[in-house]
């Protein structure tokens, strides 16, 4: 099956997607005619004040919250920075955070500052995975402490796609009065939230991985809940972010949550299927390959397989001269040789945590591109096994 040379099969929604047409024709008026100030008192800034307003409301409708519940910030990692650090602020006699072991580098690497770099001694409980890479439920209720501030756990892992049971987690940590937060930055627009339903507190979320810009996001505050800005500044959102607000890409992240809500069920049943077809195939004709996560507790989209004794850079390389663009587990394309550390809590095999590569669809990918994938990536694999001195099928 021929592609065109421009024809690009991208396979890396997890680490961004591109920005829906409706969304840049959302944004562009907000780029161009209506550059006001929202915060000016005349109608011209008034008018994208409204925008703003508009933003708000489509948000929480597909978060089910509310709009007064929404705080516009530049991106996930900004918005999960700004919870925790809330957290152990209006919380200022407790110092003990509970995390998993699989976070993004956005809590992981927060976490981590916390219990080495700052001056207060922070101590933090990370939560074992086991090897499908869920969580234990009564283990996640005995880390907790008189002297834990915060959950953070995110609602679905970015590597492997696992669910985490996050409702459930809310509701234990609110009957030990234990604020809780998710980064649901993978979930958000692939499965049903309602946070209304639940005891969550704060819920972090990032445009660009539901087809709106990147540079905007959202923290979710639950009304009630105690609360201190990260950013401090003028007056927007409600004193609770200091700073303009990046009116274009807020108008297009909404654009875009009101389409995530058309689409979540397409991409429960086409997307889906898209991805299982993609998966059986090459697990079923590439030997020594396996699946890593629960194979149903997984976001839809989302398929992380590793190949035995090969390198995950290589098999990249080899799948961009196809104009296939995806993603490796393993860390040696940030320059290090240790494989992911979401793959070394599963207890994922040293010869197969190297080689793990991670698909991850959208609502634009299509069949064809899954049988060019299932047509060209066996190949790859063979080729590079070759090349393998731990290969014994030469």
């Amino acid at each position: 099956m021929a592609v065109l040379p421009d024809q690009v099969i991208y396979m890396d929604n997890n680490a961004t997607t591109r920005i829906a047409p409706e969304v840049v024709d959302a944004m562009m008026p907000y780029l161009t005619q209506f550059y006001g100030n929202p915060s000016s008192m005349y109608t011209f800034g008034g008018q994208v004040g409204q925008a703003l307003n508009k933003a708000r409301q489509e948000i929480a409708d597909l978060l089910g919250a509310e709009p007064g519940e929404i705080v516009f910030t530049s991106c996930g990692t900004e918005s999960d920075s700004t919870a925790i650090l809330s957290a152990l602020q209006t919380n200022p006699g407790k110092n003990h955070l509970v995390t998993t072991k699989v976070e993004h580098p956005a809590v992981k690497n927060l976490c981590d500052n916390l219990e080495s770099f700052t001056g207060r001694k922070h101590h933090v409980t990370r939560l074992p995975v086991a090897a499908d890479g869920t969580l234990d439920l009564q283990r996640f209720k005995e880390s907790l402490t008189d002297d834990t501030a915060i959950v953070s756990v995110m609602w679905a892992n970015n590597e492997t796609g696992v669910l985490f049971p996050v409702e459930e987690m809310a509701e234990i940590a609110r009957e030990c009065g234990i604020l809780f937060h998710t980064d649901a930055v993978q979930a958000v627009g692939k499965i049903p939230i309602k946070l209304r339903e639940t005891a969550i507190d704060f819920l972090s979320l990032s445009g660009h991985k539901l087809h709106a810009p990147k540079g905007v996001g959202v923290l979710y505050v639950r009304k009630g809940t105690p609360y201190i800005p990260f950013m401090n500044g003028g007056h927007q959102e409600h004193g609770r972010r200091g700073g303009t607000e990046n009116v274009a890409s807020i108008v297009g992240l909404g654009r875009a949550c009101a389409l995530a809500a058309e689409k979540m069920a397409e991409e429960n049943t086409r997307v889906r299927a898209l991805r299982d077809k993609l998966e059986r195939g090459l697990l079923g004709t590439i030997p020594k390959s396996l699946l890593n996560g629960h194979p149903s507790q997984r976001l839809p989209n989302t398929a992380n397989i590793s190949f035995e004794y090969v390198e995950g850079e290589a098999i990249l390389l080899h799948m961009n001269q196809h104009n296939i663009c995806a993603s490796s587990g393993s860390a040696c394309t940030s320059g290090s040789l240790e494989p992911s550390h979401v793959l070394r809590a599963m207890g994922v095999p040293f010869t197969a945590a190297h080689g793990s590569i991670r698909f991850s669809l959208s609502i634009y990918n299509t069949e064809q591109e899954v049988d060019f994938v299932l047509a060209t990536l066996p190949g790859i694999i063979a080729k590079l096994r070759t090349l393998s001195p731990f290969w014994e099928d030469k």
